[in-house]
């Protein structure tokens, strides 16, 4: 019976590209126009086609990871690139658009991200050790999309020029108090108290990076100019003049959102100004991937600029500056997958060939996110007042900024 209802699915789903499976009886049938792209994908077991008809966006992952679901290595961006560019084009069944609703209205309970439980999803994600994250990111440690001014960029220098971009939005100037909510490694509030002579205080829910990020201040010699904490940003009660925030937006769950601004409104100074960096949905809100959801970022959500208007609005922030970064977050992970490959059998070691799998598909996944769906990133520029920034983006490509690039980068190249 499953059988044969995953056949009329596939059949309705793939009109573009070319899949072939090998069922685990050993026949092997085509699907789609004989176009590309082009993936082939065995089912090891029966339950694997039982579990891709009821729940296919879960066992696609979960059987790649535990095998019952061979793809060749080299297919895999194909596969997902197919499987998205048919489901866009409205091949999933009836039934399976009344799932995501049903999965939308639980995410927004799963998603209530209290302090306990908000520690608990990053601990899941951000307190693997620092040795295996230092295998595919930059020198700076930057878990973040890059800016890729010019696509031959190394991924250093990218890094260094999203920091030096975010830098200039932020409008520093020496002796100002910064925020870094969501610190990670320390290499922004790093990069900032060097660079700009400013003060800033980092906080995260991972012990690990915060032992981090502390170590790294103590070897630059730049501990009086930081102050990194274990805490929730919700426990901060001191102004800043400055607030940045890259990255952890996507962990704040869409219930947290009003909750997420009007501490941010209430932490900035009269005439402060902060920027958000965050992933986002150039489309109508959508709920997360169950798989990502249970397996990478517990209680994570993207979110929509539907969904951000209101509690921004809410908050009493004026929107100084609003850009979508497009075509960024692509070679952002290709990087990290090449990388990752180039260092597989070290990942192995330190853990094993499920994890390796279950990594190899969450960093293929999030690049042909970015590469084919509605995906890009926000970078929110927030005041309390019309007049903090001007009324132009002239200053954020003048000479001035692009000698903060160039500092940053040299700075890395000297680490």
């Amino acid at each position: 019976m499953w059988n044969r209802f995953l056949d009329r699915m596939l059949r309705h789903l793939i009109s573009e590209g070319t899949l072939d499976i090998v069922w685990p009886d050993g026949r092997r049938v085509r699907y789609g126009d004989g176009s590309g792209p082009k993936a082939r994908v065995t089912l090891t077991t029966p339950n694997i086609v039982k579990d891709l008809c009821l729940r296919p966006i879960m066992a696609l992952g979960e059987g790649y990871t535990d095998g019952s679901l061979e793809i060749p290595e080299h297919q895999l961006f194909d596969l997902l690139t197919l499987l998205a560019r048919n489901e866009q084009r409205g091949g999933m069944p009836a039934w399976f658009r009344g799932y995501s609703y049903m999965r939308g209205a639980v995410g927004r309970w799963l998603q209530r991200n209290t302090p306990l439980t908000s520690r608990r999803n990053v601990s899941h994600h951000y307190d693997l050790s620092e040795e295996f994250y230092r295998l595919f990111l930059d020198r700076d440690m930057q878990y973040s999309c890059a800016y890729f001014k010019d696509p031959g960029m190394s991924l250093d220098a990218a890094q260094a020029a999203k920091k030096a971009h975010i830098a200039s939005k932020l409008r520093l100037a020496p002796g100002l108090r910064v925020l870094d909510i969501g610190c990670g490694w320390g290499g922004m509030a790093l990069t900032l108290a060097r660079e700009h002579g400013v003060h800033v205080t980092g906080v995260t829910l991972s012990r690990s990076q915060l032992e981090t990020a502390q170590a790294r201040a103590r070897a630059e010699g730049l501990s009086e100019m930081t102050d990194f904490r274990l805490m929730d940003y919700r426990e901060l009660t001191e102004r800043f003049d400055r607030i940045v925030s890259v990255g952890m937006l996507e962990h704040v769950g869409l219930p947290q959102f009003p909750t997420y601004f009007a501490k941010v409104s209430d932490l900035l100074t009269r005439d402060g100004l902060a920027l958000i960096h965050t992933i986002g949905r150039t489309a109508p809100p959508r709920p997360t991937s169950p798989w990502l959801e249970r397996h990478i970022f517990p209680g994570g959500y993207v979110p929509s600029l539907s969904d951000l208007a209101r509690p921004m609005e809410s908050a009493n922030l004026w929107l100084a500056d609003l850009e979508v970064l497009r075509g960024h977050y692509g070679p952002t992970l290709h990087h990290w997958r090449d990388r990752f490959e180039a260092n597989v059998k070290t990942v192995r070691a330190m853990h094993d060939d499920r994890f390796v799998r279950l990594w190899r598909f969450y960093l293929v996944a999030c690049e042909m996110a970015f590469e084919e769906q509605q995906q890009a990133v926000f970078q929110l520029q927030l005041s309390k007042q019309q007049h903090t920034v001007p009324r132009t983006r002239d200053y954020l490509y003048s000479q001035p900024a692009q000698a903060t690039s160039q500092v940053a980068d040299r700075s890395l190249q000297s680490a």
